[in-house]
């Protein structure tokens, strides 16, 4: 099954983003736990979560994928910027488990703001280690980041080293970016399977759990994450295409995370790319 679908906001709530989804052709989507910026989450509504279960179900969404908000950043050299990563970590992936268990939760690794990728790799990994718990059904994914600033993650050895810190290493995966891994000097576009079997020897095609399914306005390592839309942006879309049709990577969900005024624009790109599906 071709499991894609976009961001979506939750601010009408659940249910509402899976009519939302349902309405533009998508199967999944994904979502902010709380405002991008920080803050804090808004509380769960019991009817809500009800109808989102009906919602869902009618829709065929099995798997849907939360990510943490832009201002978390464990590796900071302030505590009280560890402490609201540590804070809102915790409380996220509890409100997963009531929201729907078994799902994903994705997260930018963090930045190293001039201490070094060493040291913000075992921050990071700390951070991972006070939070999971044994029981916890939700897979926590570190993205692929593009390498802008300080950004940590935007090798696949930086991704890898984090991961070997975490002790609960089988509730850790990845979310592959395919705006940030072009960004970051990986030719997803010329040498697919080279980026692949890269990935495979160095974290692990099974850690692979989610694909971010965005063009780029930059050219390859360019390092600065500015997402386009499919097939305006250097990767293009035949490029973009053949990631949703490689098969190692063609049962993975794909979240669109493009530039769009309305839902109409992820819905032309969700029938292009389940026009090329093959």
């Amino acid at each position: 099954m071709f499991t894609i679908g976009c961001h979506l906001s939750i601010a009408k709530g659940f249910a509402a983003a899976a009519r939302d989804a349902t309405s533009i052709g998508a199967n999944t989507f994904q979502f902010f736990t709380r405002n991008p910026r920080g803050g804090k989450a808004k509380e769960l509504d019991p009817a809500d979560l009800a109808a989102f279960a009906a919602a869902r179900e009618a829709g065929g969404i099995d798997c849907i994928l939360a990510h943490a908000p832009y201002t978390l950043n464990p590796a900071s050299a302030k505590p009280e910027t560890c402490e609201f990563a540590l804070q809102t970590l915790a409380d996220d992936l509890l409100r997963m488990e009531q929201i729907m268990p078994g799902q994903l939760y994705n997260m930018h690794p963090g930045s190293h703001v001039g201490q070094g990728a060493d040291v913000a790799i075992s921050k990071i990994a700390d951070a991972i280690n006070a939070v999971l718990q044994p029981q916890q059904t939700t897979l926590l994914l570190l993205e692929t980041m593009a390498g802008k600033g300080s950004e940590v993650g935007r090798t696949f050895e930086e991704i890898a080293a984090i991961i070997e810190r975490v002790e609960l290493d089988d509730h850790v995966g990845v979310c592959l970016d395919t705006c940030h891994v072009w960004d970051g000097g990986y030719d997803i576009a010329g040498d697919l399977d080279g980026v692949l079997e890269e990935f495979d020897r160095i974290i692990g095609l099974e850690r692979l759990r989610a694909i971010h399914l965005n063009d780029s306005k930059n050219p390859l390592g360019a390092h600065k994450d500015r997402h386009e839309q499919l097939g305006r942006g250097f990767i293009g879309f035949e490029a973009l295409a053949a990631v949703t049709n490689h098969p190692a990577l063609r049962d993975l969900p794909f979240y669109l995370e493009t530039p769009h005024d309305d839902l109409s624009g992820y819905a032309d790109e969700i029938e292009r790319l389940k026009s090329a599906r093959q």
